[in-house]
């Protein structure tokens, strides 16, 4: 499949920044260095923010099951209602209901994964989100790919890569669980 055809007539695509065999080398990586940092799995959670930080928790918790023979929990977090540039849309104000988590994370080391870090935005709301489900011992951030431009405080603790953009820049992460293809596009608006 052409990617190019799936896209916006104002998006172009740069070049492509990981594989499929990159994306699960990274992934292994990111496993390793999520158990090394909690001395194991004991008492630790992954919670994917919804769309693409759901498949890649399932895909570590399944390769760090590999790695240390116990299952790890997994969680999904929908952010809907508690991201602030929704907030304003429309006339009445949004009432904020956390959805079911999946999971248990009350005094819990919860790996927070979404797949693409920028504005620090999306991970300011999944943490209120995470936070009505009651309060983890520690939180930390992984994301696949982590992209720079930040306007809020927030770091990752796990990154697979690094990628210096420009605002006018994008970074499309597809997933075969969700876009039936596997690979880390760059892709730029033109106007």
């Amino acid at each position: 499949m052409n990617p190019a055809s799936t896209r916006l007539p104002n998006l172009h695509v740069k070049g492509r920044l990981m594989s499929s065999s990159e994306i699960e080398r990274t992934l292994v990586r990111l496993a390793h260095q999520i158990v090394e940092k909690n001395n194991g799995v004991e008492n630790l959670v992954l919670v994917g923010i919804k769309r693409r930080g759901v498949p890649l928790a399932a895909r570590l918790a399944a390769l760090i099951q590999q790695i240390e023979k116990t299952p790890v929990p997994v969680g999904t977090l929908d952010i809907t209602l508690y991201r602030d540039d929704l907030s304003t849309v429309g006339a009445s104000p949004l009432i904020k209901k956390a959805t079911p988590l999946g999971t248990n994370i009350v005094d819990k080391n919860v790996i927070l994964l979404d797949d693409v870090l920028y504005t620090g935005r999306t991970v300011r709301a999944a943490m209120d989100a995470l936070f009505d489900h009651g309060r983890p011992r520690r939180v930390q951030l992984c994301v696949l790919i982590d992209r720079g431009h930040r306007e809020l405080p927030i770091e990752a603790a796990f990154v697979g890569r690094t990628v210096q953009t420009s605002d006018a820049e994008i970074i499309e992460v597809k997933l075969s669980e969700i876009d039936q293809e596997e690979q880390v596009l760059l892709v730029e608006r033109i106007s």
